[in-house]
């Protein structure tokens, strides 16, 4: 029965590593129960019928719960994995949870955390392999919260065969965070709070067209914290949606499994808006320069074809056709046809309320939303050819600077490419410039790209072949790139592979969440999870963390564009950033762009200028970062800014 049960274990972890042999560890618990069979040794025996299980008689024993594994040498340890019980009862189910190694049983240092799934599925936690002998899981909750009871049929210890440890200037992969669900989109807070949801079921998105849930969840970056959410007042399952942050910070979901469907969230409460006039599912959106919302393309639901553009007015609430805002110019020649061909635009909000399409289909667009809408060419993206699932970044908004990377000529089953070019976009209606630079060492789709505070972009995941629900040709090396030099560096490796449903996105404090992949049910892809990345900015050239400057206040958090800001440090800096909000789905995020903000100073006090221009700093939330002569950037604070 071990054999059987290692190989179901074993096959069910979507990362490399080796269990580890369990013979002759020592397991030690803060609780078990007498006289039932319950005791702590059950964890490790290999029978999934018999279970560790806290006190609950005569008197339960309070939560938190600890179970602590002598593994009697040091392994490269880079994963655990827990079974649940398989009883058919729920009682102590881990949720809020902390998993933590030591090479000597006094040290600790957190590898994981997060919230599981309150189910009796396997869960695995990958994370950046370290050398341990001991391993501590720290149960914080009860997954249905039913009572103080923690409890386990099996846990693993996983290990690579080899380890290096990394270096700091090519930035750290934090610890694991662990979720009750596969994200599928993830959107920034203007509270520093990731929004996360997947569809209507927690690990799987099939057959949920018409079931008007959705399940969501939120991470708190400050607690460490994820708390789970069904979403049924708005009658709609978000998965494959339309996504823009809105001129108020809210994110703005339409379509995708129900496909007409629009759902806001205010920071509190989902509120259910109009049904778009055309449905749509994998179309992209983009907030406007007066703050309306664009959304074209979406033939994955709702129907194949004429997905052409409509728009959304915060001031009356409603949706209006485009007639003159065609879906035909920016189709891809995909080998399926336009069910693939108008997925996933590049889109950019831009100056005049117009619209840059910039990608994924070779030839590039403007759109303008006035009256009926028009369209007008802006010439060939060089010589890249369709790059679906591939990636654009405005790194610098004031000087009109995109960077494209990656994608392949089909959705799916076709060689992506490690293309790479700068696009420059001026006046609406204007040919684009497109110049080609040295490509990435790795052909990707499916990746992801965040603009950092200091303009460089970070390349993250994707295959090189791609295939949805596959990461047989993961790309776990991220690049960097350089603005400076046009060229790309490549950084420490995840730990996990982030495909076909990844996100990536930049945090308050100048980090990056990369989180996702998967949701398809019981597939040996499905990716719960997420990891911070701390640029090499953030640390000395030692492997020390760098003192941080400090915002210690800003004359205004909610401005015109146009206007100044003064900004109290605490020390000197060199330079200012603003980064727009971001959110993510299907590698898209058409919210993210930074602005470049040159500062006067007068002592420990430094002016900044809004760009004036609504289409260059788009109506919405920002993070201003400020930077010191090393690069190191503050943490942000929140700037609302108004058209």
């Amino acid at each position: 029965m071990w054999k059987a049960l290692a190989a179901i274990l074993v096959a069910s972890v979507p990362f490399v590593a080796s269990q580890i042999d369990r013979t002759g560890w020592n397991i030690t618990v803060d609780s078990f129960q007498t006289g039932t069979g319950n005791e702590a040794a059950n964890a490790l025996d290999g029978n999934t019928r018999t279970i560790w299980h806290t006190q609950w008689m005569p008197t339960n024993v309070a939560l938190p719960h600890t179970i602590t594994l002598d593994m009697k040498k040091v392994y490269n340890v880079n994963g655990l994995t827990y079974l649940p019980r398989q009883d058919g009862n729920s009682n102590g189910n881990i949720g809020q949870h902390s998993i933590q190694i030591s090479t000597d049983g006094t040290t600790w240092t957190e590898t994981a955390k997060g919230t599981y799934l309150d189910d009796s599925s396997l869960k695995s936690t990958p994370f950046t392999t370290i050398p341990a002998r001991y391993v501590r899981i720290i149960a914080q909750t009860e997954a249905g919260n039913r009572g103080p009871w923690t409890s386990a049929a099996e846990i693993n210890v996983l290990a690579a065969a080899t380890y290096a440890k990394p270096p700091t200037n090519l930035g750290i992969w934090g610890a694991t965070i662990d979720f009750p669900i596969v994200p599928a989109a993830a959107a920034v807070l203007t509270n520093g709070k990731v929004l996360l949801w997947s569809s209507w079921k927690p690990l799987d998105f099939g057959g949920g067209a018409g079931s008007g849930k959705t399940e969501t969840a939120i991470y708190d970056p400050a607690s460490g914290t994820v708390s789970r959410r069904t979403v049924t007042e708005t009658q709609h399952d978000m998965f494959c949606p339309g996504l823009s942050l809105d001129a108020s910070g809210r994110p703005f979901v339409t379509g995708g499994n129900d496909a007409a469907k629009l759902s806001i969230y205010d920071g509190t409460n989902w509120i259910a808006g109009p049904n778009m006039k055309i449905q749509r599912g994998y179309q992209s959106s983009a907030t406007l320069s007066d703050g309306r919302i664009f959304t074209i393309g979406g033939s994955w639901s709702g129907g194949e074809g004429n997905k052409n553009g409509e728009v959304w007015s915060p001031a009356s609430n409603t949706w209006s056709l485009l007639p003159g805002c065609p879906v035909a110019p920016m189709l891809t020649a995909d080998a399926r046809g336009v069910y693939r061909s108008d997925n996933h635009g590049w889109l950019f909000g831009w100056k005049s309320g117009s619209v840059f399409q910039a990608g994924p289909s070779k030839a590039m667009n403007w759109y303008t939303t006035v009256g009926t809408g028009g369209q007008k060419t802006a010439g060939l993206r060089g010589t890249d050819p369709d790059a679906m699932n591939g990636n654009a970044i405005m790194y610098d908004a004031v000087n009109g600077k995109i960077l494209t990377v990656g994608g392949a000529p089909n959705y799916q089953d076709n060689q992506a490419t490690g293309n790479a070019r700068i696009v420059t976009i001026g006046a609406p209606g204007t040919t684009a410039s497109v110049a080609a630079i040295g490509n990435m060492a790795y052909a990707r789709a499916f990746h992801n790209s965040v603009v950092m505070p200091d303009g460089k972009v970070l390349v993250v995941g994707g295959e090189s072949y791609p295939v949805p629900f596959s990461d047989n040709t993961a790309t776990n090396i991220p690049e960097l790139f350089n603005p400076a030099t046009s060229s790309f560096t490549s950084v420490n490796p995840i730990s996990v592979p982030r495909t076909y449903h990844s996100w990536a996105l930049l945090l308050p404090d100048a980090t990056i969440i990369s989180g996702g992949g998967g949701l398809c049910g019981a597939c040996a892809t499905n990716h719960p999870n997420a990891q911070i990345y701390s640029p090499a900015y953030l640390f000395n050239p030692d492997g020390t963390k760098a003192a941080r400057p400090m915002i210690n206040s800003v004359s205004s958090a909610n401005v015109a564009v146009g206007t100044k800001i003064t900004v109290s440090m605490n020390r000197a800096v060199t330079s200012f950033s603003l980064v727009r909000y971001g959110s993510g789905t299907h590698s898209v995020n058409t919210d993210q762009r930074r602005i470049p903000l040159q500062p006067t100073a007068s002592g420990l006090t430094y002016t900044v200028t809004v760009p004036s221009d609504p289409g260059v700093a788009l109506p919405g939330s920002w993070m201003l970062f400020a930077m010191d002569s090393a690069g190191v950037p503050s943490i942000a604070k929140t700037i609302i800014v108004r058209a």
